[in-house]
């Protein structure tokens, strides 16, 4: 009885191994949905991506939640038009999110983009 209950383990024990190694051997299965990433980059354009990430940065616990209903929209064919910075920053000021980007004011002078600040100096 006990060489039986022995013989029992060790094929088990073998069926699990075999199983382990295909598992190691076979490549993950790739899903034929596009990542979440790839949705939002296939509508967001021009400056949406730096408006995107300012405002990933300044509201890092309600952006995922953003995104998430964004592209459950763009794949369910509620947003078919491609987004630009503006239309997602007014989207995003419209749900609450105040994002604040970095801004410059710069002239062009004889041909050379200044900065205000650098206007400001030679002005002195």
């Amino acid at each position: 009885m006990e060489d039986e209950l022995e013989r029992l383990k060790r094929r088990k024990l073998l069926e699990l191994q075999r199983k382990l190694l295909r598992q190691k051997q076979e490549p993950p299965e790739q899903s034929d949905e596009p990542s979440p990433r790839e949705v939002l980059d296939r509508y967001l354009h021009g400056r949406a991506w730096e408006v995107y990430n300012a405002a990933r940065a300044q509201f890092p616990k309600v952006m995922p939640q953003v995104e998430k209903a964004l592209v459950e929209a763009m794949r369910a064919g509620r947003i078919k038009r491609r987004i630009n910075g503006e239309s997602l920053y007014h989207f995003l000021r419209q749900i609450g999110l105040p994002v604040r980007l970095r801004t410059t004011i710069r002239f062009k002078e004889h041909g050379e983009l200044k900065t205000l600040e650098q206007k400001i100096r030679e002005n002195r």
